[in-house]
């Protein structure tokens, strides 16, 4: 076995060190063949180094270096020199200096890698996961996985400043009747019996409260067996929190406090604080999203005004049916009536039946396919709900129920921003979002579901109030139109714990069954509690600018959810199954 001894990674070699003989290992960047003089960029962890070799340095160094290929592993023993007037690499830390090799020591072979390291970004992506440790040799993947070690490091360095302890809860839990999809595990020991893999410590860390920490974190693995998207995972991270005897304020203000922390700290960038706020019912009104992106205008009104008197039947039947009519406007924009029509087409991608456009210009010279309907003071009609539109800005009009239409407004907002540069992409808009309903209505299960989780605490007078009206002391924290997290204050008694799990359809029996630990231990001096849960994930993926938190997660799931690196899920066989009782057999669901 090679024998070798590192003293100094290659990034970290300094102009200190100049004709110093050192040792740097790493893998074979690249290699040029000048004949008498070949040039090697050894990459490790910290960077890179040019390596050259010469046979007036050393013969046998020298031919050695003849046969490495890209990928090799080497140790490389040699006299640190400034590279000669004019070779000086500026994008290189180290490019001002080069290693004389004096000895070469090749500690393992690389047969030709599936697909160049320095062409990973234009690879099919199921390629780069099967081969993922070749990914991740890149230095722009290493240097992800350095900031979320350093932003990890600073939430638990701050959060033990606040008086957390840190502390890790079970994974192997029981299943519960509400909230995502789960995976479950069977039980060997308990047959016909399963286990669940945690969507978060919920239970748990109100436990906790209910035994005294009074301040709990974990930086949390959590699991749900769902669709994925470019911000999801079936096994994701997330920085996990609890108090204890706390309001909102408190918990909002420790979440404050964290974030400027952690982005100073890692990212070099100010938080101003406090963190501004914005109710529910008023994020949705202006931006058709619990989650609004704030970084540009193109704000929802309401048109239903302006067409009360319209002869156009799909609007007036709109309107008799109690519907709404929306709008958001597009300014400085000169658009082809062709590129117009393209957004209706667009419009439909977000779930709406139809859109119309209106090209606005005063005195009744509105361009649109309905222009003939539309009054000769329409501008100054628009100009009283949006004071400042001007000649030939642009109208996107939707109509329905209210919910219908200003989500596919808030969507197609979205898109149209994107698609004219309008989002500036340097700035980090946090917001927090507070006063969310405390339940929804299911059409398909034809009952009341919980909002947020069924753990939330209600505002005072929900007692009184239609399930419709009720209120939730929740909140979520958004970052550039993103959900970065979302939290409440807790019930902590049992009988306002029961009435809620009444309101979402729980007998006797489901209450036990399900939270029947809970409902005791909500009985046995249950202190006022709340918490809140960020996705480590998404806020490594908004901070380091990627567009998919597989970016920033070593090992992900592509969108099938099949690990090709691992080849899983895999079939178990039969006798393995029978160890915990189990039997496989197709069942059709339809």
């Amino acid at each position: 076995m090679a024998q070798f001894q590192r003293t100094v990674a290659c990034g970290l070699v300094t102009e200190s060190l100049v004709q110093q003989e050192i040792t740097v290992v790493g893998w074979v960047h690249r290699r040029r063949d000048h004949g008498s003089l070949i040039f090697v960029d050894l990459r490790d962890r910290s960077g890179m180094l040019q390596i050259v070799l010469s046979p007036a340095f050393n013969k046998n160094a020298h031919a050695k270096a003849e046969h490495i290929r890209s990928e090799y592993v080497l140790s490389v023993t040699g006299k640190v020199v400034y590279r000669a007037a004019g070779t000086v690499n500026t994008d290189m830390p180290t490019g001002r200096l080069e290693l004389q090799a004096s000895d070469i020591t090749i500690l393992n072979y690389a047969k030709t890698l599936p697909f160049p390291l320095d062409e990973a970004d234009h690879v099919d992506e199921e390629l780069r996961l099967q081969y993922r440790y070749l990914d991740l040799r890149r230095p722009e993947m290493l240097e992800r996985l350095r900031v979320r070690h350093e932003l990890i490091l600073s939430i638990r360095n701050q959060l033990h400043h606040e008086g957390f302890y840190e502390i890790e809860t079970p994974l192997l839990t029981k299943n519960t009747a509400e909230g995502a999809r789960e995976f479950l595990v069977p039980s060997r020991q308990h047959k016909g019996s399963f286990y669940a893999l945690p969507q978060s410590p919920q239970l748990y860390k109100q436990l906790l409260m209910a035994g005294g920490v009074e301040k709990y974190f974990q930086v949390a693995r959590c699991f749900r067996d769902e669709d994925l998207r470019a911000d999801r995972q079936p096994e994701f991270t997330q920085l996990d929190l609890e108090m204890s005897f706390i309001n909102e304020e408190d918990i909002q203000g420790v979440i404050e406090r964290l974030v400027q922390y952690v982005v100073q700290t890692v990212f070099k960038r100010d938080v101003a604080l406090p963190l501004p706020r914005m109710k529910y019912d008023d994020a949705f009104t202006m931006y058709g999203s619990d989650k609004p992106d704030l970084r540009f205008g193109m704000k929802i009104h309401r048109a239903t005004s302006l067409f009360a008197a319209t002869e156009l039947q799909f609007l007036r039947k709109v309107l008799t049916q109690g519907g709404e009519i929306g709008m958001t406007h597009l300014a400085g924009q000169s658009l082809s009536r062709a590129a117009l029509d393209g957004w209706v087409d667009r419009a439909k991608t977000v779930g709406a039946q139809g859109m119309i456009w209106v090209r606005l210009y005063p005195h009744g010279a509105s361009e649109s396919p309905i222009a003939k309907y539309l009054p000769n003071d329409f501008f100054e009609q628009v100009k009283s709900i949006i004071p400042e539109i001007n000649e030939g800005d642009i109208l996107f009009i939707i109509a329905g129920s209210y919910r219908d239409a200003w989500t596919q407004l808030g969507r197609l907002r979205l898109q149209v921003a994107e698609a004219y540069g309008l989002i500036p992409q340097d700035v980090l808009n946090w917001l927090w979002i507070t006063d969310f309903p405390l339940l929804e209505y299911n059409t398909e299960k034809k009952r009341w579901v919980s909002a947020h989780h069924p753990f939330t605490s209600p505002q005072a007078g929900w007692e009184t109030q239609e399930p419709a009206q009720m209120k939730a002391r929740s909140y979520d924290l958004v970052l550039n139109g993103i959900e970065l997290g979302g939290g409440s204050i807790r019930i902590h008694e049992a009988a306002t714990q029961r009435k809620v799990f009444d309101l979402l359809g729980l007998n006797e029996d489901d209450m036990k069954g399900h939270f029947g630990f809970l409902l005791e231990a909500q009985e046995l001096g249950f202190p006022p509690h709340g918490g809140i849960a960020l996705g480590v994930d998404r806020f490594v993926m908004l901070l380091a600018g990627c567009a998919s938190i597989r970016e920033v997660i070593a090992f992900p799931k592509p969108q099938s959810g099949f690990d090709p690196l691992m080849q899983a899920p895999t079939s178990v066989a039969p006798q393995k199954l029978a160890e915990y009782g189990l039997v496989y057999k197709p069942v059709s669901l339809k």
